[in-house]
């Protein structure tokens, strides 16, 4: 005879067990669609933020080519492992290959992130059971640095925000091999993420796994100095790191890092409260907070103001640092309280904490839903977003113009566009090269004084001779004529 009871408790076992493993995969499909439905709603309305998805479409273009990864657009004939050092791009390169449209780039973007929303979630589900957990991946997957970073263009360190997940989630879990060896693969993101690697083996050595850390750090320490001081250099036209003048102003008789530090903090205060305040600043009771400090603190010492607000991407690869340092100190905090109930009060684990983060995870969320309205995500409940650009059919009419193939020199404006399939150059950096075609923005770039393209091509290329072929919406296109 059975027991209903029993049955009962069995089958909301089974659903639960369910429901956290379909959970976690369900909301990073959300997210993953919210993601690239954004990203490829502002490419098709032309809005185009800056030069980099062209940037990273050359590199992965040729990678797709098994080339080396030349980008015109930073000057001719430049290999883009010289300016920053992300080989891990060529990763895109089998898809692009197979659709070769700068949307492939935002597309993969999008996925990248949402399979660090997947192991985010997943990780919280299995700390904090089905409802916690999904609270945790859902405040997550609407971050301020994820909204910021898949509003504008593809970056490498959409692979950092990847790796870094796997590598937190694993310390949450006291896997020290697995989150050392999901740290290795940031010294293929970018030359600056050594040192978070170094920051990976630092905290592991401090929680008890000295010798993984300290191999994990000396690893970091190694690839870090190496990236900077000889492979960027080798493929450097100019020999050296063109980033080190950023660092406190760079230029002679520039500030130094510590004195931009101590400036712009109108900026940086409000970035740090949100940064730790979507933990409930819970995560600043974690080790693992650390390896967010090699970011941040290059952030706060880089003279470029941009890098010390919440937009753009700057802030994608703190996010699963802070939301793993959250998850560690909730399974600290649940320890203290299994295992020393007979104090009611210590620096280590207060009980009104320990209360505290058994509501963090509703918090988080709720924090997240309610700071959504301020970050680009916010653009999807908007009908703006899904309307045409006033200018989309002068624009379109200029990419059908120029063929594909073609050499074309232009600004910001079309330059995302006008990468595919064609030979692209940036007005400030052309140097030698004399392209075949001119497309200028005059609403881009220029400060209202757009030039007349083809008085600006033959200034820009003496001895040559061209003609306007379109004029249309603050669009011109001349074609060079010998």
């Amino acid at each position: 005879m059975t027991d209903p009871a029993a049955e009962e408790e069995t089958g909301a076992r089974r659903r639960a067990g369910l429901v956290g493993a379909l959970g976690p995969a369900l909301l990073a499909v959300l997210c993953g669609t919210a993601y690239a439905t954004l990203s490829l709603l502002r490419f098709g309305r032309f809005e185009t933020p800056s030069w980099d998805n062209a940037i990273f479409e050359q590199a992965i273009a040729a990678y797709s080519r098994l080339e080396a990864p030349i980008v015109d657009i930073k000057a001719p004939g430049y290999n883009i492992l010289g300016d920053h050092f992300s080989p891990v791009t060529a990763l895109v390169a089998p898809f692009y290959r197979v659709f070769p449209d700068g949307r492939t780039l935002l597309f993969a973007q999008a996925v990248l992130v949402a399979l660090s929303v997947w192991v985010i979630a997943r990780g919280a589900v299995r700390l904090l059971g089905n409802a916690g957990g999904l609270a945790v991946g859902l405040a997550y997957g609407l971050s301020f640095g994820i909204a910021s970073a898949v509003w504008v263009d593809f970056h490498e360190v959409a692979f950092g925000a990847l790796f870094l997940a796997l590598s937190g989630i694993a310390y949450v879990e006291r896997r020290w091999w697995a989150a050392a060896m999901w740290s290795l693969p940031l010294l293929l993101v970018k030359e600056d993420l050594g040192l978070t690697v170094l920051a990976v083996g630092a905290v592991l050595a401090l929680s008890g796994a000295r010798r993984i850390g300290l191999a994990t750090a000396a690893i970091g320490l190694a690839g870090f100095v190496l990236t900077l001081a000889v492979v960027i250099p080798a493929f450097n036209p100019g020999g050296g790191y063109d980033y080190v003048g950023v660092i406190g102003a760079g230029g002679e008789g520039g500030p130094g890092p510590w004195t931009t530090f101590w400036t712009g903090w109108d900026l940086k205060l409000p970035t740090l409260l949100a940064t730790f305040g979507i933990t409930g600043f819970l995560a600043l009771r974690s080790p693992w907070v650390l390896v967010a400090g090699p970011t941040l603190l290059w952030r706060f010492v880089g003279d470029n103001a941009y890098y010390w607000g919440t937009d753009w991407h700057y802030g994608l690869v703190v996010m699963p640092v802070v939301f793993a340092a959250m998850l560690d100190a909730i399974a600290r905090l649940r320890a203290a309280g299994e295992t020393d109930e007979r104090t009611r009060w210590t620096w280590a684990s207060p009980v009104w904490l320990r209360r505290y983060a058994t509501h963090v995870p509703a918090l988080v969320a709720g924090v997240a839903l309610a700071l959504v309205s301020q970050y680009p995500l916010a653009r999807l409940v908007q009908a703006e977003t899904y309307e045409a650009s006033p200018r989309a059919a002068a624009a379109q009419e200029v990419l059908d113009l120029v063929p594909e193939g073609a050499r074309v020199e232009t600004d910001i404006g079309l330059i995302t566009h006008l990468a595919s399939g064609r030979t692209v150059y940036w007005t400030g950096t052309v140097g030698d090269a004399v392209p075949d075609w001119m497309v200028i923005d005059a609403y881009t770039g220029w400060g209202g004084q757009a030039p007349d393209a083809a008085a600006y091509a033959r200034q820009q290329h003496p001895g040559t001779s061209w003609e306007v072929v379109l004029d249309r919406d603050g669009y011109q296109v001349a074609r060079r004529l010998g």
